[in-house]
This record gives structure tokens, C-alpha cells and sequence, in this order.
């Protein structure tokens, strides 16, 4: 049987795409079967190669390496598919009939989640009633062929709307440094953030980086976007004198906790120096010597009885991740490399393993439970401070392939895949993120339950939450390994379940979710995003009407369901962007596609332009120079339901906390707060900046609010 011959030609030199054969048709049809589409993104956009798609279905578990196993492959899929009395999951809107395609002797009935039967009539053309009750249930069907069931989730038609129109702090958690801090920002400072935005200021809520736990590599990876677990929270952001045990420390544990209380303190002065960085490795290194010996401390009986709560409520889930901790301690962080027998949570060697490593894993199930306790203080605080949101925690769009999820969602996860971005203008290249993406087979073969259990924790102690390239729950670009990521294809998921079960999840905790929804969007994304009630995100410089010529987009034409901000983490601060140090930054790091000079031209342009709009509009003197309160003047001038401000704008910070397309050239989300000279500002001296006042009254909502 001959191979697909692609991009590759029979000597093993590298053919042009262009020039590449177009894919047979029975590969084509066997990818559109799988959900995979055939030909790249854009207007007239070339054919998906044929090693593309044969790697790409080979994740999904599917041979279709020579033209026979396409053939077989599709005909066992169409077979299948016939076959199937049921679909693997059902997912419906409360309050719509939603019709089943299932035989006309079908007997169907819906074990509700309540313990609840619903038995549903027979007829030739099936309907799920519009009066079940939203949940989790199990949909049953039987005829005399078979029975079959699946995972019916009714969801809300929209998700919770947030309680009106307000302003809040987008800050990175680890920058905000406060006189009690170990060297980063934890959650005690996140509390007084949130309490000093709101009771002071009247803000509404503080939305921050993602928190996910790293992978425990030396050094760390700072990136708080490619996490070894997305479904708990990292235990570096613990405030240790928070932990109820501290007070009960005694002797020598007492003595030592203090000495290292002083070495915490060495390293915050160090970091607060002018230029300093933000060391996560030694700040856990403190941090785990001083949680070690809380850990030891008895606890009472209503602290025990609160973890074991706390266990029960998180079952399997947190015992594969403390086991995953306590293996990775002994084998190294890549589980790829352990011994085979432990390389699956359901391995032969694992429960030896777990028995070996008990103290280990009682001690990583503790650290987690603590992370979740201060994680609920710090809502508690936000919510007691008159935020009506709170706090909005980050949910990043996937896992390091080596880390924790990564092993125990492996079944559920797509390997030799990884997401990224198609080439588009602003990167020719494309992009690889380097994290595996959900099977959307196997993902819905398991209910969604996976994937509603991730939003369930994020959405615990939150009033909101953002999600991550939102795009996402309708489309991933994934790309083989081994591939540049121009060779990658998109792969569809359906979108309904992945709104429903959002929806489902959301509505339960009462939380609204913002999606970022950022750079290239299919069209009706945006559209059906809203129509569920989900906010988008905008920020100022790019929204122009570009289909006319660009020009700046008016405020009544900006969209009320959104985000609106000046800059995120991976763009220039508002004190750069209207310094132009943005340009001389990428210019200096060789970043620049063009002559500095041209690039100048059109960062003055930009700065041009904005100026005489705001001047038209009267919110400028003629002459007058652009500036960060007038932007968000604007700002609050839209129908825009929140707004947002970028906490280190306030003291003229102009570095940016990440710079795409750098590694080791730029310090990424290393950087505390600082001001326009790079001396670090505590959480203290932000507090008393003259501008988070100016910008509380400039974005107070009408009606009563702190007098500032």
C-alpha cells in the first residue's frame, strides 16, 4: 500500500506548498467526516496537505496513512454512525422541544440527575420536551435491536448577565508586590487589591492573570498561559501567614518559619530594587520549606472536618494531581520519560506508587486545599468591599504536554498535537502554543464532564471569568508535531455543547464569563457569543471600522457586550504606546518587520489620529497632548459594559508584562509594578497614586459611590 506523498517529495526534499498535490478525495471526505477542515482559512484559501490531515486524523485515533485505510476508515465511520441508536452525548437548551432522530420503536426515557425518570412518548420522530429540568442527565433508548444511553445535558438558553455597567483593575497577580509579600504578589495582596479598588475607589471588580499551578521545573517557566494543571491553582501565591496553622507554630518550627520570614523579606527588598525581577523559583523554594512546616501542625476538628469536605467535594481529580505532584518529585516533571507502568493514571505501578508516596500526597492535597481556601477569602474580601463582580480569574486555553493535566487527561487530550494559530498579517509564520487540545471524540464520548468539571473550579470563587482565545470552543488550528505551523488545519468542535455545558456551569455558580475574542474570528462567532451572553473583548487601538478605510470606530458603534480596555499583557502599556517607547523596545530586540523609522511614522500616525478625534468630540483642548485619563474618557463615553484599567497604568509603567516573539530577550512576566523611571511601586504607594483617583471619578457608574 503506497503512503500519501505530500510536502515531502520521494528524495525527502521539501516540496513548496503551493506546489504540493492536492489531497484525494477519500481523504478529504474522511477528514470532513472527523470534523476537520480541508482547506486553509481565507477567501480561496489552498487545500489542507494530505500529511496534514493524515497526522492530524492519526490524533483522533483514525489510520488514514495510504489511500486503503482512508477508504476502510471512512466506510467504518459511516457504518458506525448508522448504527448508533443514540449520539455519545446530547446537549439542548432549556425551554426548546429539540427533535431526536431515533427509529420508531424507540422507547426512550431521561434518568434525571435528581434521581428523577422522565418517560417520553414513542412516535417516529422523537422530541426532548421543553420543560426538563437543567442539568446533568442520562438520555436511554431501547428497541428491539439494543439499547443504548448517553449524556444529556440540558443547559440554560443564556449564560448570567452581570449585575451593570462598571470599571475594575486588570492587574498580573505576581506584580503586585505589597511590604508583606515573599518576593511576588499573592493572594493576601489580591484581598487588599480588591478591597482597596472597591471600598476606596468604587471599582467593581480586579481581574487577573491566570493561576494556575506550573509545572515544578528549575527554572519555572513563568508563563502562567502554559500550565501543568489548569484545574488548581499553584500554591506559590499562598500568603503563609494567612494559613490558620501559622498561629499555632510553636519552638523551633516558630523559630524557623520567623528566619525564613526574614529571608522572604531579603528577597522582596531585592525585587523592589530598582530594575528588579521577580524570582518565582526562590519564592517557592521559601514558601515550601515554610507550607512543610504548617503542614506538620494538628489540626482542630472543625479544620479537619473541613478538609475532608473538601476532599470529597474534589474526589479523583485531586487525588491523580497530588499523585502527579508527589511522582513528579521522584521522576522528574515529563511523565513522557517515567517508567512505563506509571505513565497513565490507570497504570499497572500506580497505586503501588501512591501507597509508596502517601506523605507526598496527602502533603500536595493539603497544599491544594489551602490554595483554594485563600482563593475564597480573597472573593469574600472583593464581594464585602461593594465590588458587585469581584474578582475575574483567567482561564488559559490549554496545559503543558508534560504536566499534570496532561497525564490524567490523556485519554481526552489529542497527542502529537499542538494549538497555535494559522499565518494571518500581523505573523506570516504562524503560530505553535505548544498545548494539546481536547478531542472532541473523546470529549464528547465523555459527557463534557472533563471540561465542565475545569469550568466548575474556575467559576468557584469568581464573579466572572475570562476564557482564553475564545474562538476556541468552535475551532482549534492544530498542528502536528514535527510540522511548521503553517501546515496545520483547523479542527471544528461543536460549539453548541461547548456553550451549553458553559452555560450549564456558569448559571450554577452564578457567574458571568468574558471571552477573548481577539485578533482573527470566523465570521458569526462574535454573534452567537453574544447571543448567549457571553462578553467579548475590545481594546481602543484596534477598533476602526477597517472595511472603511480604518477610520476610528465612534462610541456609539462599539459594541455594549464587551471588555473594554487600552492595552492586555501581550501589548504595549498606554504610557509606551503614547511615548512611542513601544517602537524603540521592539527595535532594540530586533523585533521590527520594517525600518525603525517607518515604524515611528506610524505609531505618530496612530497617536495623530486619536488626537483629533478626541479633539473633534470635545474631550480635547486644540493642542492639547493625548493622555492616558482622556483614553479613558473615551473609554467610558461607549455603551461598553465594562471597562477596564490597566493597573500599571497608573503609575506610567511602560514595560509590558509579556513580549510575544521573545524568550530570554525580555524578562516575560517577571516584571513588578513599576513607574515611568523602573523603580518597583508597592501596592501601598499605588493606593496613594494621585491617578487611581482622577480615573475612580472619570469611571464611577451614576449614583452614590466612594467619595474620591
Amino acid at each position: 500500500m503506497a503512503a500519501y506523498l505530500d510536502r515531502d517529495g520521494a528524495d525527502g526534499l521539501r516540496v513548496p506548498a503551493q506546489d504540493a498535490p492536492p489531497p484525494p478525495a477519500e481523504l478529504v471526505a474522511l477528514a470532513q467526516a472527523y470534523g476537520v477542515d480541508t482547506r486553509n482559512p481565507g477567501p480561496g484559501g489552498p487545500a489542507v496537505g494530505a500529511r496534514t490531515l493524515v497526522a492530524v486524523l492519526g490524533a483522533l485515533g483514525v489510520a488514514a496513512g495510504t489511500p486503503e485505510e482512508a477508504r476502510e476508515a471512512l466506510e467504518r465511520h459511516r457504518a458506525e454512525q448508522q448504527a448508533r441508536l443514540l449520539p455519545p452525548c446530547v446537549v439542548v437548551r432549556a425551554g426548546r422541544r429539540t427533535a431526536l432522530d431515533v427509529p420508531a420503536d424507540a422507547r426512550l426515557h431521561v434518568a434525571l440527575e435528581d434521581g428523577g425518570v422522565w418517560e417520553l412518548p414513542r412516535g417516529h420522530s422523537h422530541w426532548l420536551p421543553a420543560d426538563l429540568p437543567l442539568g446533568r442527565h442520562v438520555l436511554r433508548a431501547e428497541t428491539g435491536e439494543g439499547k443504548s444511553e448517553a449524556a444529556l445535558i440540558v443547559a440554560p438558553e443564556k449564560l448570567p448577565a452581570l449585575p451593570g455597567r462598571g470599571w475594575g483593575f486588570l492587574a498580573q497577580l505576581y506584580s503586585v508586590l505589597s511590604d508583606r509579600s515573599w518576593g511576588m504578589g499573592d493572594l493576601g495582596d489580591l484581598a487588599e487589591l480588591a478591597q482597596w479598588a472597591g471600598a476606596g475607589l468604587g471599582a467593581g471588580f480586579v481581574q487577573i492573570n491566570p493561576l494556575h499551578q506550573a509545572l515544578p521545573t528549575a527554572p519555572a517557566d513563568p508563563s502562567p498561559y502554559r500550565p501543568s494543571s489548569r484545574r488548581f491553582a499553584d500554591p506559590v501565591h499562598l500568603r503563609v501567614e494567612a494559613v490558620p496553622e501559622y498561629a499555632y507554630l510553636t519552638g523551633d518550627q516558630r523559630a524557623e518559619a520567623e528566619e525564613l520570614g526574614r529571608r522572604a523579606a531579603r528577597l522582596r527588598d531585592e525585587v523592589l530594587a530598582h530594575d528588579g525581577l521577580i524570582d518565582r523559583d526562590a519564592v517557592w523554594a521559601l514558601k515550601r520549606e515554610a507550607l512543610e512546616l504548617l503542614h506538620e501542625v494538628p489540626r482542630g476538628a472543625g479544620r479537619q472536618a473541613a478538609y475532608e469536605a473538601y476532599q470529597r467535594r474534589e474526589g479523583d481529580w485531586l487525588r491523580r494531581h497530588a499523585l502527579w505532584n508527589a511522582l513528579a518529585e521522584v521522576h522528574g516533571a515529563d511523565w513522557h520519560g517515567w517508567p512505563k507502568g506509571l505513565r497513565h493514571p490507570d497504570g499497572p505501578q500506580v497505586g503501588q506508587a501512591a501507597r509508596d508516596l502517601a506523605d507526598r500526597v496527602e502533603f500536595h492535597r493539603w497544599l491544594a486545599w489551602q490554595v483554594d481556601q485563600q482563593l475564597g477569602d480573597a472573593q469574600r474580601a472583593a464581594r464585602r468591599a461593594g465590588m458587585p463582580v469581584g474578582l475575574i480569574h483567567d482561564l488559559a486555553v490549554g496545559v503543558h504536554p508534560d504536566g499534570a493535566d496532561a497525564w490524567a487527561l490523556q485519554d481526552v487530550l489529542a497527542g502529537g498535537i499542538s494549538v497555535g494559530a494559522p499565518p494571518d498579517a500581523f505573523n506570516a509564520h504562524g503560530q505553535d502554543w505548544g498545548l494539546p487540545p481536547w478531542r472532541p471524540d473523546a470529549l464528547a464520548a465523555a459527557g463534557y464532564a472533563p471540561y465542565a468539571e475545569l469550568l466548575r473550579s474556575a467559576a468557584r470563587h469568581a464573579g466572572a471569568i475570562r476564557i482564553d482565545h475564545v474562538m476556541g470552543l468552535f475551532r482549534l488550528w492544530w498542528v502536528p508535531d514535527g510540522h511548521p505551523p503553517t501546515e496545520g488545519a483547523y479542527v471544528r468542535y461543536d460549539a453548541e455543547a461547548m456553550l451549553g455545558v458553559l452555560a450549564l456551569e456558569a448559571h450554577r455558580a452564578g457567574t458571568a464569563v468574558i471571552g477573548e475574542d481577539l485578533g482573527t474570528v470566523e465570521p458569526g462567532v462574535r454573534e452567537e457569543l453574544a447571543a448567549r451572553g457571553i462578553l467579548g473583548t475590545s481594546v481602543l487601538w484596534f477598533e476602526r471600522d477597517w472595511q472603511a478605510g480604518g477610520e476610528i470606530l465612534a462610541p456609539d458603534r462599539w459594541r455594549p457586550g464587551c471588555l473594554a480596555t487600552l492595552t492586555t499583557h501581550d501589548l504595549p502599556s498606554t504610557a509606551a504606546r503614547l511615548s512611542g517607547e513601544h517602537v524603540e523596545l521592539r527595535h532594540r530586540l530586533g523585533l521590527l518587520a520594517r525600518p525603525l523609522g517607518e515604524e515611528q511614522e506610524e505609531a505618530a500616525a496612530e497617536l495623530a489620529d486619536w488626537r483629533a478625534e478626541l479633539t473633534r468630540r470635545g474631550l480635547l483642548t486644540p493642542g492639547e497632548p493625548l493622555s492616558m485619563p482622556v483614553l479613558y474618557r473615551f473609554l467610558r463615553s461607549t455603551p461598553a459594559e465594562l471597562v477596564g484599567v490597566w493597573l500599571p497604568d497608573l503609575v506610567g509603567d511602560p514595560r509590558p508584562q509579556n513580549l510575544p516573539g521573545t524568550w530570554d530577550q525580555y524578562p516575560n512576566w517577571r516584571l513588578p509594578v513599576a513607574d515611568h523611571a523602573g523603580d518597583p511601586v508597592t501596592l501601598d504607594r499605588l493606593a496613594a497614586t494621585p491617578a487611581a483617583r482622577l480615573l475612580a471619578h472619570l469611571l464611577a457608574p451614576p449614583g452614590p459611590h466612594p467619595s474620591v
